[in-house]
């Protein structure tokens, strides 16, 4: 990629010393999802994200993320969020309806509070393909949420 000399660019940075990240993750397909938070949490704590300011709510399902990703956005307390969870592919046309609608609303809630919001929310065909994601995805997620939470705090610091 080329660099211009008078743009300014910002730098991405996987510092999350300081950060304070809230987790909100689905207990449908509970050890696909567990799987998520274990690389997740352990991708975060090696980013320099304190446990302390980690807080983790649980909800039935995918449908049900979005909501609670509100209320932590609404609360103040977040500079990032990461939503997690399994949707997985049975017989009934519910697996577009499930992913497509969880998808929708959590990028409403990052658009509609500006607090950051990793997707961790997987849609796969089958419990081998989700299992053979979970680890990179947990991990890309952690990864993710500390970046943009850093991205928007330079940008919110530059001045004009």
């Amino acid at each position: 990629m080329p660099r211009f000399e008078r743009i300014h660019e910002y730098k991405s940075d996987l510092d999350g010393a300081g950060l304070s990240v809230g987790i909100v993750m689905s207990r449908f397909n509970q050890d696909i999802c567990e799987g998520l938070l274990s690389a997740c949490v352990a991708e975060l704590r090696r980013l320099g994200v304190d446990e302390s300011d980690l807080e983790l709510a649980t909800v039935p399902g995918a449908l049900e993320t979005p909501l609670v990703l509100q209320n932590l956005a609404q609360s103040g307390r977040f500079d990032a969020l990461i939503a997690l969870g399994a949707v997985i592919r049975g017989e009934t046309y519910h697996f577009e309806v499930v992913s497509n609608d969880s998808c929708r609303a959590v990028m409403e809630v990052q658009l509609d509070t500006g607090i950051p919001i990793a997707n961790g929310i997987l849609t796969c065909e089958d419990d081998d393909q989700a299992l053979a994601r979970m680890q990179q995805k947990g991990t890309d997620c952690a990864q993710a949420a500390v970046e943009m939470a850093n991205l928007l705090r330079m940008i919110g610091e530059r001045p004009q």
